[in-house]
């Protein structure tokens, strides 16, 4: 491994630890913990998958947990205990790198992620999947810890707005929606049992533009039905459809941050 390369790379990609939990530079969390690595696309706003690209510099640079690649889903027991080694109360984004309710990942895998979640009241777990279907059924059978947030990606209409039935009719007490990178205008939204709602514009080379209206319609939907709304970023083309570097466009919407979350419980403060 070029160490120097290595150095560059995590700075570049704001990455703090690699093998274990990592701290994240991603504004609505504090950690993430990869205990499956790889994944395979669904949807449109898979197209430019961040996670793909990192994967692969990884897989070059020799990072342990990244030898098959993004497109093969690699299972990480050996990282299932991460959480459990850290006393400080920590929002954690599950799979950042991957996704937990893919077919290539067991349901009885999937418990022993649950496990570690219900053995860590002390942390908040940020769950964000685009198999909102096999996530449902998984729940069908079993509870959701309390201290884990449910969520589905909803980049469009045809693709994104229907996981969100199925997101509600799961049980759970926190439930979101990550609208990034919004793709479209999303039309009017449900979001009846829903708590939070990021938005957000891709980044990237090959970044596809967001409208400034797209965004304004989902933040006054949630501000109407009295949901949190979080904007994360405008990405690689900015509030006036210019394109510059992601840190330039900045986060300001409607002149202002947004930048509302859920409460966290008492127990993980």
């Amino acid at each position: 491994m070029n160490y120097c390369l290595f150095i560059q790379f995590m700075a570049a990609a704001n990455i703090k630890e690699v093998g274990m939990a990592t701290y994240s530079d991603i504004e609505w969390t504090e950690q993430t913990w990869n205990p499956v690595t790889g994944c395979v696309k669904v949807s449109p706003g898979c197209k430019y998958c961040y996670a793909e690209v990192m994967s692969r510099r990884l897989q070059a640079m020799g990072v342990p947990g990244y030898e098959n690649g993004f497109r093969e889903v690699s299972l990480m027991p050996e990282r299932l205990n991460q959480p459990l080694r850290r006393k400080k109360p920590t929002i954690y984004f599950v799979n950042s790198m991957s996704d937990l309710f893919q077919e290539a990942v067991p349901f009885d895998f999937v418990d022993k992620v649950m496990a570690v979640i219900e053995q860590t009241p002390h942390h908040t777990y940020q769950i964000l999947t685009k198999r909102a279907e096999r996530m449902r059924e998984y729940f069908l059978t079993r509870s959701v810890p309390v201290n884990a947030w449910l969520g589905v990606s909803v980049e469009d209409k045809k693709y994104g707005k229907p996981r969100i039935p199925h997101l509600r009719a799961i049980k759970a007490k926190t439930r979101f929606l990550s609208v990034e990178p919004l793709l479209e205008n999303l039309g009017k939204l449900n979001l009846r049992g829903i708590s939070w709602v990021i938005v957000g514009g891709e980044s990237g080379r090959k970044a596809r533009p967001m409208c400034e209206d797209w965004a304004l319609s989902v933040r006054d939907q949630c501000i109407r039905a009295g949901v949190d709304f979080f904007f994360k970023q405008w990405g690689t083309y900015g509030e006036d459809g210019e394109r510059r570097a992601k840190k330039a466009n900045g986060r300001s919407l409607n002149g202002r941050e947004w930048n509302e979350m859920p409460l966290i419980p008492a127990v993980a403060i």
